[in-house]
């Protein structure tokens, strides 16, 4: 019994250990390059793990949300897949920044055209999207992830704040407070500090253009002073010789 009991509390031991040691599973995310402000334009990263020891990932679709659309997206190359950008009718037309708009985008597919994502490795695919609503703190992309083996996994439960997080969470993207004056505003400072600092270098290359030429003229004028009074030197010397030469004959 007591050898039996041992064996059991064993196993049950090492099991616990085991659970306890087991990393954590990843999933599909999304993240800013910097930060992704109200109102404005950032670019995205879908991070795409592998978690799969004998498939890859051959097939990534992100739908976007139609309660807070977006007018603009623009994927960036990735090497071995081909994107495409799939825009529907809203349900109902929405104002965005003073324009009414009838159509966004409402799902990117990425596709492998080689291997994928094997196992062991992730990947980012970029996109530039905006301008990010106002009246939100918060996007969330449901992902669905294809392997090799036609296996497909469907992130698309949306967290809830003061839950844990779900099994198979959708990618969250957390919006940061607006910008003054959005990105037209730092554009246009930008471009003031821009021509500021070009007028700056302007008159400084002027001041010294002049500094230059006065340091030249000063230089001369020295040049030709010491010329003439070598000269007038010369010439007197030259009479008191004369001069003694006549004496003497």
């Amino acid at each position: 019994m007591k050898a039996s009991r041992i064996a059991a509390t064993g196993v049950a031991a090492a099991t616990a250990v085991l659970v306890l040691s087991a990393p954590a599973f990843a999933h599909v995310t999304v993240q800013p390059e910097g930060t992704a402000a109200k109102g404005g334009y950032a670019t995205v990263n879908f991070k795409v793990p592998n978690e799969r020891d004998n498939a890859s990932t051959t097939k990534i679709e992100v739908s976007f949300p139609t309660e807070h659309p977006l007018a603009s997206v623009m994927p960036a190359p990735v090497d071995g897949w081909k994107v495409e950008v799939t825009e529907s009718k809203l349900a109902k037309p929405v104002e965005l920044h003073g324009e009414k708009i009838d159509e966004a985008v409402s799902k990117v597919t990425w596709t492998a055209d080689g291997k994928g994502i094997e196992p062991g490795y992730f990947q980012k695919f970029p996109l530039s999207i905006g301008a990010l609503p106002e009246n939100t703190d918060e996007l969330v992309f449901k992902a669905i992830q294809t392997y090799s083996n036609k296996e497909v996994v469907r992130w698309i439960e949306v967290p809830q704040e003061g839950q844990e997080e779900p099994e198979s969470p959708a990618p969250v993207l957390a919006l940061s407070a607006a910008e003054d004056g959005h990105h037209g505003s730092a554009a246009s400072d930008s471009a003031s500090d821009d021509a500021e600092d070009a007028q700056a270098a302007s008159s400084e290359s002027t001041e010294q253009a002049a500094a230059s030429s006065s340091d030249t003229s000063d230089t001369t004028a020295r040049v030709l002073g010491i010329v003439g009074i070598v000269v007038g030197v010369g010439g007197v010397a030259y009479g008191v010789l004369a001069s003694r030469r006549r004496s003497d004959a």
